[in-house]
């Protein structure tokens, strides 16, 4: 059977969902197909649980602080109400129903299953087949990637899924990835009281960030008891009797009762049937143009652009292939002054470039850091005031062009440093500019002055 309609949805994450239905607002006939829960990956287990887990653990921390600051203090954890908190609260018990109802409110369709592209403007799912008059937005999300380590994929191990639904905590973790996901998770398990050993194959935590961002964070999980794994060559994964055992070449094995696999995600289109379409079914990602389009008739936004797996990059590229399709004019992408987040404890705040991608784009860098804990909020904060702000700035046009902000407020302290990165605000501005005190963020200052010098 064949449905004809102006626009079909693949893949109902933030920013199919947020597109889908201001088309359908838009007046359009409007058709959403997700195999999965309609919201995506954010709601369910992604941002919004884990980050509900990581209020409770830094509620925990914060207690274990007292002693010396306020008095005394005895913590006393309980993962029950974490768990009922994530069910009732933030996934409906993974039901999507009223996500599903809010979706057709706004005069769209949607359809439960997995759809693949059939040829330019026809979409498959099923037994039916949708032909797009007017358009094909692509918004798949990516799945949980293990590594093809021997043993690994016939043992039980867990992505974020299982631990965001688990509901008694195992004795011990081992955390296979030092990246955000796996970074964030893990502190929250050993706050819980969990044994937990991160294990990452490159020299470093966070290697996507600056050294001093892993250097730091590295720093503060030790302090905390959580075992630390880097530059490893894991030769071989094991499940026996309960206890999974990494086997790792040069060093000693690294044992738990749960393995958490957190080593990245990907989108498989060759499954998607992308080939259909003129596009490369091997690639990773979906090239699109400034206006998310990848083909004729055919945009695609989120995850598999590659432009960055983050619940604010899909909605902002949402607004820009909406505001296309309906022939409106809306400013073409533009990644230059990305924001991120790792949110452990202290939270890692990033945008833009690198020192090291700075240099390797040829631009005449300078930059800059100051130590949070030399702050006059520092200085107050006392405990758990680790952090520091490090600029990257092109020196050739006096503008910064990269940022990071680590500490309690890391992220919010990144708002600033963001807004300086896209409105290239001139570094000789911002050493103008009067910043209260006392607050995490007057820290930018001194690091603003060090660039002036």
């Amino acid at each position: 059977m064949s449905v004809l309609v102006d626009v079909v949805v693949v893949g109902l994450g933030p920013g199919g969902e947020d597109v889908g239905s201001r088309l359908a607002e838009a007046g359009l006939s409007v058709v959403g197909i997700d195999g999965r829960l309609l919201g995506g990956e954010c709601p369910y287990y992604g941002c919004v649980p884990s980050k509900m887990m990581i209020r409770a653990a830094n509620l925990l921390a914060e207690g274990r602080r007292i002693p010396g600051m306020a008095g005394q203090s005895e913590v006393m954890s309980s993962w029950e109400p974490v768990a009922r908190r994530v069910r009732d609260e933030a996934t409906d018990d993974w039901d999507d129903t009223v996500a599903v109802r809010r979706f057709e409110a706004t005069g769209a369709r949607f359809v439960r299953g997995w759809a693949r592209l059939d040829g330019p403007g026809r979409v498959t799912v099923g037994d039916e087949t949708f032909e797009a008059r007017r358009a094909i937005v692509l918004n798949p999300g990516t799945e949980p990637w293990a590594p093809p380590i021997p043993g690994l994929v016939d043992t039980p191990y867990w992505t974020n899924h299982e631990l965001i639904e688990v509901e008694e905590l195992p004795g011990s973790l081992v955390v296979l990835g030092g990246g955000a996901i796996g970074l964030e998770l893990g502190q929250v398990m050993a706050r819980f009281g969990v044994t937990v050993t991160v294990v990452e194959g490159a020299d470093r935590l966070l290697p996507p960030e600056e050294p001093e961002s892993s250097a730091l964070i590295e720093k503060i999980f030790r302090s905390e008891g959580i075992g630390v794994v880097t530059g490893a060559r894991i030769t071989r994964v094991s499940h026996v009797d309960g206890q999974f055992t990494l086997a790792l070449e040069g060093a000693e094995p690294v044992q738990g009762d749960r393995l958490l696999v957190a080593t990245g995600r990907r989108s498989d289109l060759a499954k998607l049937g992308v080939g259909s379409v003129g596009l490369d079914e091997s690639a990773r990602t979906i090239p699109v143009d400034g206006r998310m389009r990848a083909a004729e008739g055919l945009w695609a936004i989120g995850d598999v652009t590659g432009a960055g797996a983050f619940t604010h990059i899909s909605m902002y590229q949402a607004a820009i292939a909406e505001a296309d399709i309906l022939g409106r004019e809306h400013a073409e992408g533009d990644y230059k002054a990305l924001p991120r987040v790792t949110f452990t404890d202290p939270e890692i705040g990033s945008v833009g470039l690198s020192e090291a991608q700075a240099r390797a784009e040829g631009l005449e860098v300078r930059t800059s850091y100051y130590d949070l804990t030399k702050s006059t909020r520092g200085w107050i904060h006392k405990v758990g005031n680790d952090g520091f702000i490090k600029l990257v700035e092109d020196a050739g046009r006096g503008v910064l062009v990269g940022a990071t902000s680590a500490g309690p407020v890391g992220g919010e302290v990144l708002g600033l440093l963001a807004l300086a990165v896209h409105a290239e605000v001139p570094t000789a501005v911002l050493g103008q500019m009067i910043y209260a005190y006392p607050t995490f963020h007057r820290a930018i200052e001194p690091a603003v002055d060090a660039l002036l010098a």
